[in-house]
């Protein structure tokens, strides 16, 4: 995998956090049972409203996995302090805004340097997840592949759920790839 090409700006990535990865998880762990259970369909599936959908939009039909996982970040609300921001503030003859000041100052210094530091971890560990994920999914995929073949006669139910796991992987794959710079 070129390490040039992989995608470094946050904004233009598919997946921005291992925690967002989640769902291609649910997805190759959902795969492995399909290939264990030859009896297994979408209804007794961890995740059947995600297959049911993936089936239904087609390969197609979504533009990215998050998409079509339905994926999203919940946001996080704060608790009010400001009180104790506008009695930092008064020190220095300010309100709440010079308070935040105030309270930062003494480690703005070192919070930038751990910041710096923290983020290469992250960024870094994000990519070798990313690399990991993206070789199971693709083993994961080329087998479902080959258990469509096999099962070329098997019952619609079975053969609608290993498709909607083929799509589901297929999309996780593609963003996963583009993610990682990897040409198609």
């Amino acid at each position: 995998m070129a390490k040039d090409t992989y995608v470094k700006d946050k904004k233009k990535m598919n997946f921005q956090s291992v925690e967002s990865m989640q769902g291609v998880v649910n997805v190759v762990n959902e795969a492995a049972a399909a290939l264990n259970d030859k009896n297994r369909t979408i209804r007794e599936s961890a995740i059947p409203e995600v297959l049911a959908g993936a089936l239904g939009a087609g390969i197609g039909g979504v533009g990215s996995f998050a998409a079509l996982y339905g994926l999203g970040v919940v946001g996080l609300s704060a608790a009010g302090i400001t009180s104790g921001l506008a009695a930092a503030g008064a020190v220095v003859g300010g309100g709440m805004v010079a308070g935040v000041f105030v309270l930062a100052a003494p480690v703005a210094g070192l919070a930038a340097v751990g910041v710096g530091v923290a983020s290469a971890l992250k960024n870094k560990q994000l990519r070798q997840e990313k690399e990991r994920l993206y070789k199971e999914a693709l083993a994961k995929h080329e087998a479902i592949i080959r258990e469509m073949k096999k099962e070329a006669h098997a019952d619609k139910e079975r053969m609608d759920y290993l498709q909607s796991l083929n799509i589901m992987l297929q999309r996780a794959i593609n963003d996963l790839r583009a993610d990682l710079g990897i040409a198609s």
